[in-house]
């Protein structure tokens, strides 16, 4: 019996598997930072139109994340594919322009009173903090009025870059771990 249960122990348990959406303005590092999730080489990474999706592997799930084009002429198509979302993730620049910045901003209060998004957990990245014109989390926190108006819900706010990709992946992690917490929550009747 000994034996038996050291070397016939079958296959590992499968990896849970969620449905993400992941969305930001044109330039804001989401294809970039999807693609060194996966190991894929950064040469030869262009802008996203219209939509790409990657399976990401992480040890204890595989995140099927969406990602949708930023362009202008794309953003108002974006609510069509979030149907079936489990999670949503926003990348922003940290290191923006002013108008630039104030349109991310208001994509993401959009995306987070979306009736198809506002009860999901988010994971909201402030991109290219290796750039001198990057602005702090705490500096992102308050211009995007995150306090007051995602209070209740679930967000996590973390600084990336793609020179740091361990702290990318914990971010990640933490949004695994919402999402786990949410498949343990009783359903409501």
């Amino acid at each position: 019996t000994c034996f038996r249960a050291l070397c016939c122990k079958g296959p590992p348990p499968p990896r849970p598997e969620y449905d993400l959406v992941c969305i930001g303005l044109t330039g804001s590092g989401k294809t970039s930072l999807l693609s060194q999730l996966c190991s894929e080489s950064p040469e030869n990474i262009v802008s996203t139109t219209g939509f790409s999706i990657k399976a990401v592997p992480f040890q204890n799930a595989i995140l099927n994340v969406k990602e949708l084009g930023g362009a202008d002429n794309i953003r108002k198509y974006w609510s069509r594919y979030y149907q079936g979302s489990q999670g949503v993730i926003f990348v922003l620049d940290s290191a923006s322009s002013e108008d630039d910045l104030e349109t991310a901003r208001n994509e993401l209060h959009s995306a987070l009173q979306h009736p198809q998004l506002c009860t999901l957990p988010f994971l909201i990245l402030a991109n290219h903090q290796d750039k001198p014109a990057a602005r702090s989390v705490q500096e992102i926190k308050k211009y995007f009025e995150l306090e007051p108006l995602a209070r209740g819900k679930r967000w996590i706010l973390k600084p990336c870059s793609l020179d740091d990709m361990e702290a990318v992946k914990d971010s990640f992690s933490l949004l695994i771990n919402l999402l786990e917490e949410r498949d343990f929550e009783p359903s409501r009747m």
